[in-house]
């Protein structure tokens, strides 16, 4: 901010040191909050060397506050893949007596499949959308 000060005067536009401090003041980071309410609170104005000497050491302070912290990030092996549940077999691996027996999705029973099932094209067609297969 002070170079910036420098570079007015150099223009023939000087900046006081109040207003130099006030600008310094708001650039400060959410941080140094406490900072400017002390700085607000009091009567007296500080000067530029002042307000320097002031962010020094209040920097010297927020960094003995400042507690170290680290960020863990992991990946998985399975690269977003959800696992099944898997059950705990309690005797001999056992298939499952489902695979051989087909069951229809639409009236659930078992020996044909939705696309053979007699039911589901009489509701298709009352319904008035026939389904069309593309084969190529």
């Amino acid at each position: 901010m002070s170079h910036i000060a420098s570079k007015l005067k150099a223009l023939k536009l000087e900046l006081s040191d109040d207003l130099l401090v006030h600008l310094i003041l708001i650039s400060l980071p959410a941080q140094y909050g406490q900072f400017k309410v002390s700085y607000n609170c009091q009567k007296e104005k500080w000067t530029l060397n002042e307000l320097i000497s002031y962010c020094v050491q209040e920097e010297e302070r927020l960094k003995q506050d400042k507690t170290e912290s680290a960020h863990l990030a992991s990946i998985s092996k399975d690269k977003g893949k959800k696992r099944k549940n898997i059950e705990v077999a309690k005797g001999p691996a056992q298939k499952k007596q489902q695979q051989d027996k087909e069951s229809c999705f639409f009236c659930n029973k078992p020996g044909h499949v939705k696309k053979d099932c007699t039911k589901y094209h009489a509701w298709r067609a009352k319904k008035g959308t026939f389904l069309t297969l593309v084969c190529f």
